[in-house]
């Protein structure tokens, strides 16, 4: 049973309240109730967490590797152990299924599991060959050293997911972390963290606080105690960390979401691709940055593919996801609609038809809720919301295109770049269409660019830098290159 949560600060090793004594009810998107509380501070909760966090780095980044590698591993087998906790605190505060929420906590497990094998790896030095090959007394040494006190900013669509990769990877380097869930989902958050104070990981290496932008965010990006900022989040926040970051020159890596558009081929398998269109246009209401924004299908086969698509719509049902059987779940919270229901309204003003969907969900289930139905448009013109912006909801325009010239074109005519999909079963012209397309991943007949192994991140205004990966790790480490004279050999 689900049961009503507080998520207090995690600041140098104790569980603490704000200074101010601020608390916010995080609400749920299912039924408008409270799934919880949590403490919400200012500036000088930030002060705590970043001196905490400054204050451990010396040891832990001294720490031999091998040991922070096995404290990363107990991390994970913990946070298996209380998969199911963890996944009713996030289905009760987010509203994805508790299936999905379960996913997504083996997936944050093998996140940690993964850095803890990479960081051995990656933290000795190698010896590069010299560029006078008759040198006999030169050596170069090249090594990776932490970054220092590393600030992550987690969003509230993945709070668990994307807390693994910025956190495993920057405590895996020898980094010492203030992190910040976002407020609409703190309490998953906090068990992940518990998780982690409990497998070991000495006071100060992780941090935990929720606050304002004003105050709290606005610490942690300027003082200089924090060497790095890494966010998952909007274009518009990321250019503001970009200005906030800049007058130490600290390093960052930005995630900013997508307009990710899914290529049909003449010769794809059109199953195969509405299947896949569905999953990934509904899962998590169409609130993933990976999500399929704009549907570009060939002329020729463009009636046969909507008319599957939309009966394989009409089959979607949101419902609360702590019900048996539910697959699909509310949107965040009805400011996200609005956002949703301005899409819309814009795509059919400006001729798109609506073919399915395109209201907001009332009576019994959804009362108190924040439910969308599943949408599908049609003939939306290029310079309509939808086609340009990232709805971040569950709205797939499906439009038709003449040849590949044309679709790669209007593909990429945007100012996102995070992912693409072609569905074809020509793998050859796949790959040439993928490798033209503007963006940072490309599935062909998969609707997933997330590989643990595989850097992730985006072109453009998608984003700079990347996760995942040994990139990811890199990501927190800094490069040192010593050259040095060798005495002669006795």
């Amino acid at each position: 049973m689900t049961q009503r949560r507080h998520a207090p600060f995690l600041i140098g090793g104790k569980w603490v309240e704000a200074v101010d004594g601020n608390v916010i009810t995080v609400r749920n998107p299912a039924n408008g109730g409270a799934a919880g509380t949590s403490a919400y501070g200012g500036a000088a909760d930030a002060d705590l967490a970043l001196a905490a966090a400054h204050a451990a780095f010396p040891a832990w980044s001294a720490t031999d590797v091998e040991i922070r590698a096995k404290l990363l591993r107990r991390s994970g087998a913990l946070i298996r152990e209380r998969r199911m906790e963890i996944a009713e605190a996030l289905t009760s505060e987010q509203g994805k299924p508790i299936t999905d929420s379960l996913r997504e906590i083996d997936y944050t497990a093998r996140v940690f599991e993964f850095y803890a094998d990479m960081a051995p790896l990656r933290s000795d030095g190698w010896k590069h060959p010299q560029e006078n090959a008759m040198s006999k007394e030169l050596r170069v040494l090249v090594i990776h050293q932490p970054i220092g006190v590393a600030v992550t900013m987690v969003p509230w669509n993945y709070p668990v997911d994307i807390f693994a990769w910025k956190v495993a990877p920057a405590l895996a380097a020898g980094c010492t972390v203030v992190n910040k869930p976002s407020p609409l989902t703190p309490l998953s958050t906090m068990l992940v963290v518990k998780c982690l104070v409990d497998a070991g990981i000495p006071e100060g290496v992780i941090n935990n606080v929720v606050g304002t932008n004003e105050e709290l965010s606005h610490k942690l990006l300027t003082d200089p105690r924090s060497r790095m900022i890494t966010l998952t989040g909007s274009i518009e926040t990321g250019r503001l960390v970009m200005r906030e970051a800049a007058a130490e020159l600290k390093r960052i890596v930005l995630e900013l979401g997508g307009q990710c558009p899914m290529i049909v081929m003449p010769d794809a398998d059109i199953e195969l691709a509405v299947a896949a269109a569905v999953q990934r246009s509904y899962t998590n209401m169409g609130q993933i940055c990976l999500s399929i924004n704009r549907v570009y299908v060939a002329n020729e086969i463009r009636s046969k593919f909507i008319e599957a698509f939309v009966e394989a719509t009409k089959a979607v049902k949101p419902m609360d996801g702590m019900l048996p059987g539910a697959l699909f779940g509310p949107m965040i919270n009805d400011a996200q609609i609005t956002r949703v229901e301005q899409h819309v309204l814009d795509a059919t003003s400006r001729g798109g038809r609506l073919l399915v969907g395109g209201e907001r969900l009332k009576g019994s289930g959804y009362d108190g809720g924040s439910f969308y139905a599943p949408t599908v448009l049609a003939d939306v013109p290029d310079d309509a919301l939808v086609m340009c912006e990232e709805t971040f909801g569950p709205v797939a325009p499906v439009v038709g295109y003449a040849s590949t010239e044309e679709v790669i074109r209007r593909a990429n005519a945007t100012r996102f770049g995070l992912a693409a999909y072609v569905y074809s079963q020509d793998a050859g012209q796949a790959l040439q269409l993928a490798e033209r397309l503007e963006c940072g991943g490309v599935g062909i007949n998969v609707n997933d660019v997330c590989e643990l192994q595989a850097p992730f991140g985006g072109w453009k205004h998608s984003g700079v830098g990347r996760e995942l990966g040994s990139e990811g790790l890199l990501s927190y480490m800094e490069s040192k290159h010593i050259r040095m004279r060798l005495p002669a050999l006795r």
